[in-house]
């Protein structure tokens, strides 16, 4: 406890937090490109989850805990670093930075937005039911019918465009936040920092393309029922 009580050790739990969320959502794309196998690869992977019983909750809290603790560290420390320059620069220069470093906040605002979205939409079925609700119950195999759901939802322009939207805030986030996050761990010098970078840059283009590509496909008819 005593060290959340300094600047330093916030940025660390943000950093353990970010690690660990980045770890979430290259497994979660891994997860849902099983949807470019057809319908059989998707449903099995939904129904793998579903046989974990208690363990996917027990995973999904332990999960927005992570995400919550970053929220709130994150928040706090843009706050304090506000009010620790109450008036801004007359004429303020950037140095080694990025228009991804300096929206992280709004980003990390707008992934959460998303996120509640996203949890009401495919696990609560609480946005769109009719398309949700209606085509859960069974495919030939008597599981989940997730391939069904993702495509007639996403076949709603609509609904793709939020979750594009949100994955440009993805790419943003995520094109800073890992070489910052192994920064404030200190694992980077003056040398390895510049290659991190790149990294980083190139895992968010990754998972941008990534998940993009899914609504996009279905849009496009690639994909279909």
């Amino acid at each position: 406890m005593q060290m959340l009580q300094s600047s330093i050790g916030r940025k660390l739990v943000m950093a353990a937090t970010g690690l660990c969320l980045v770890g979430f959502v290259i497994v979660h794309l891994l997860g849902n490109s099983s949807i470019f196998i057809g319908a059989d690869g998707i449903n099995a992977y939904a129904e793998h989850l579903h046989s974990l019983g208690p363990l996917v909750w027990v995973f999904r809290i332990v999960l927005l805990g992570l995400f919550g603790l970053h929220i709130f560290f994150g928040i706090q420390l843009t706050l304090e670093n506000s009010a620790a320059r109450p008036i801004d620069y007359v004429e303020k220069q950037n140095i080694r930075t990025s228009f991804g470093a300096e929206t992280m906040i709004y980003t990390g605002l707008a992934i959460l937005a998303f996120v509640v979205y996203h949890l009401l939409h495919f696990t609560m079925h609480v946005t769109n039911p009719e398309i949700s609700v209606g085509v859960l119950p069974l495919d030939a195999l008597g599981r989940n019918d997730v391939f069904t759901m993702v495509v007639l939802s996403f076949q709603k322009f609509f609904i793709s465009a939020i979750y594009a939207g949100a994955m440009v805030a993805l790419l943003l986030h995520l094109s800073h936040g890992i070489q910052s996050l192994f920064q404030t761990l200190g694992l980077l010098n003056g040398k390895t920092l510049p290659v991190m970078e790149k990294i980083g840059r190139a895992v968010a283009v990754v998972a941008f393309i990534g998940f993009v590509s899914i609504p996009v496909s279905i849009l496009l008819g690639l994909i279909k029922v």
